[in-house]
């Protein structure tokens, strides 16, 4: 332990502490102070006021004379009557109605005067008149006309569809197919033929790839010999080119 700790603890004295204490006391002595003093005051009896009443001497009365009589007013004049101005009529509106105005009579409308006759003007409606007339009937014949073209070239494709149908038919009658075919390989040859139908050449144009394949359709082509002719003497072909698949229907 240090020697600080050891000494026994001793109140010390804080500069302020005399003052405060000094103040207290000197706020204590002013309040019983003001307490004696208030008490004492109020215990006192008030001093006795005396008052002195003086009478005073009346004064002599004195009478008075009476005023003169006012002299008469002179009579008030009559005062004319004034009568009333009238109120002043209303203002007129701005828009002044005006009185309904009787219909004035309509002139009947000029009548416009007859054209004249221009014989040269008839001449040219009449020429307008025909060739319009004349290019819609050309119009009409030119659509006329490409409508049966198209139709018989229609018609004409069909029988051409129908002749060759025929002539393939009866080749594919006469096709016996080789065992070892696979696929579905294309044959084209070429056919040269008469009128009667009669087969003149076969030539074969592209070969299918299987060569048993291409030797069994051109013996067929020679066994259908004659062709089918064509139902309109129009649509023989000299010269024929036929395709043939083994797998076509």
């Amino acid at each position: 332990m240090s020697a600080a700790a050891a000494l026994p603890y001793t109140e010390q004295s804080s500069p302020g502490k005399g003052a405060s204490i000094f103040l207290a006391l000197a706020v204590h002595a002013l309040l019983l102070a003001f307490l004696f003093y208030g008490i004492r005051w109020q215990t006192q009896k008030p001093a006795a006021i005396e008052i002195e009443l003086v009478v005073a001497a009346p004064e002599p009365l004195q009478v008075e004379t009476p005023p003169p009589p006012p002299e008469p007013l002179p009579e008030p004049k009559p005062v004319a009557k004034v009568e009333a101005e009238p109120p002043p009529p209303p203002p007129k509106p701005e828009i002044a109605i005006k009185a309904k105005e009787k219909p004035k009579p309509v002139k009947p409308a000029p009548v416009p005067p007859k054209p004249r006759y221009d014989p040269s003007k008839k001449w040219l409606e009449e020429e307008i008149k025909q060739v319009t007339e004349r290019k819609n009937t050309d119009a009409a014949a030119l659509e006329l006309e490409q409508r049966k073209a198209a139709q018989a070239a229609t018609a004409r494709s069909k029988a051409i569809a129908d002749y060759m149908a025929k002539i393939r038919g009866k080749i594919k009658g006469n096709i016996v197919l080789p065992i070892d075919i696979k696929g579905n390989p294309e044959a084209i040859f070429a056919v040269v033929q008469l009128p009667s139908g009669e087969i003149l050449s076969v030539n074969l144009k592209k070969p299918s790839g299987h060569a048993g394949y291409d030797a069994a359709v051109e013996r067929a082509i020679l066994k259908s010999s004659p062709l089918p002719r064509p139902g309109q003497g129009d649509l023989f072909a000299r010269e024929l080119e036929l395709k043939f698949r083994p797998q076509e229907e």
